[in-house]
């Protein structure tokens, strides 16, 4: 529980938090965040870690010159395309014996349907809208794997999508993430950064799921 306790906070007030690790440990804030990019769009049990608001914010160190922009963004979207071609991979080894997968601490077989039924009603522009919705980004590239989605292809919307969202945020947050009332309501903009990209999602997958039932053909997409 203090565990989770702490990423909440950690989410909800990582202006706080990354300006303290700037401070205290100056250019390794650099590895840290992109460990973080790299296992939130890696790794497919870690949907929950900080994105969209993590690079505003870093935007908005960058603002203010505590942070590089051109290595911020340069570092961060190679973390972000890096991740998605390692859940690529693993979604791609498994095929589809995910499916037979049921929920447990480390995988949320729930998240998993909803990521699916998006790729499938959608196709491989998920990759690319899948970068500005939380935990759709974890699981897109691993379905793309998952459905043989061909290397290529994927390569090339994992890199659109990743220079749209790291270069994207990055540079709204390093114009817009030091005006005064955008810094005091904070914490409301992370909080719809996470929300509404989260009902996009869900309704989504719910148009998806009503839609007629097909089998799961694995190939090249």
């Amino acid at each position: 529980m203090e565990l989770i306790a702490y990423l909440l906070d950690f989410i909800l007030h990582v202006d706080k938090h990354l300006e303290v690790f700037v401070q205290g440990y100056g250019a390794w804030v650099y590895a840290l965040l992109f460990l973080i990019i790299f296992v939130e769009t890696g790794v497919v049990v870690m949907p929950f870690l900080p994105g969209d608001s993590l690079l505003f914010v870093v935007g908005a160190m960058c603002g203010v010159g505590l942070m590089s922009y051109p290595l911020s963004v340069g570092l961060l979207l190679a973390a972000a395309v890096l991740g998605n071609q390692s859940n690529y991979t693993i979604g791609h080894y498994f095929g589809p014996r995910v499916f037979k997968w049921e929920n447990s601490r480390f995988f949320n077989k729930r998240a998993f349907d909803q990521a699916h039924a998006f790729y499938e009603r959608y196709g491989g522009i998920t990759i690319v809208a899948a970068r500005f919705m939380p935990f759709l980004r974890t699981f897109a590239p691993f379905v793309a794997g998952v459905a043989r989605m061909t290397r290529s292809k994927f390569t090339l919307y994992d890199v659109t999508g990743g220079a749209l969202w790291v270069g994207g945020i990055i540079t709204i947050g390093y114009f817009f993430g030091n005006i005064p009332f955008v810094k005091m309501n904070l914490d409301k903009i992370i909080w719809a950064m996470i929300l509404i990209p989260g009902l996009f999602v869900l309704y989504g997958a719910w148009k998806a799921h009503r839609r007629p039932k097909v089998e799961f053909i694995s190939g090249p997409k």
